[in-house]
């Protein structure tokens, strides 16, 4: 499960940080989040591949909205395909949401605990998403849900799911919709560490 996550430039690689922060306030496009603490309906930046089929960033709102006001913000990677609401997102509408970290919450006698879960060496992950277009006002916004997967061992004492985190490398393979999906979710990274947030 993934409820929150945080991204801090400093993580991303020069280019991808530079084409982040052409997307802070100001820009003529609304509040777009590029720092800090990440909740879902947040807009952010997002990768995903741009019609002429090359990776480009993109804001997106984080969250499917349904009729009621309910968000939809994960999708279990091993029944989207099959989901209605997932299946076009799956075949063709895939994007990568970067992150430092995300947050999950032990919950225990005494309370809950947060926790930040992410990569050993520091730096940048890469959460696999799928998206879709939404009509909103006048507008069609792009908007994403992070697919999760069962928990790494490490981590299942946290939460039985965690997000599909998906190394530099097979990030690009995530993007090629010629590529199929389940081909690429098993590579996802299971080697996080986790720190009381």
């Amino acid at each position: 499960m993934c409820g929150r996550y945080a991204i801090a430039l400093k993580d991303a690689p020069p280019e991808l940080a530079r084409a982040m922060e052409a997307l802070k306030p100001g820009d003529g496009r609304g509040n777009i989040k590029t720092g800090g603490e990440v909740f879902p309906s947040d807009r952010v930046a997002a990768l995903a591949n741009s019609r002429q089929g090359r990776p480009r960033i993109f804001p997106m709102a984080w969250g499917y909205s349904l009729e009621g006001g309910k968000r939809i913000i994960n999708a279990r990677w091993e029944t989207a395909a099959d989901k209605p609401l997932f299946q076009d997102g799956m075949r063709r509408r895939r994007c990568l949401i970067p992150a430092s970290c995300y947050f999950e919450w032990e919950k225990g006698r005494e309370g809950r605990v947060k926790y930040a879960i992410g990569p050993r060496e520091g730096g940048l992950m890469y959460m696999a998403g799928i998206y879709r277009l939404e009509r909103r006002g006048e507008a069609l916004v792009p908007a994403f849900a992070v697919l999760t997967r069962e928990a790494a061992p490490q981590l299942a004492f946290i939460h039985h799911r965690m997000p599909v985190v998906l190394s530099p490398q097979s990030a690009g393979d995530w993007l090629d919709i010629g590529r199929p999906a389940e081909q690429v979710l098993v590579q996802a990274r299971l080697d996080l560490e986790f720190w009381p947030a």
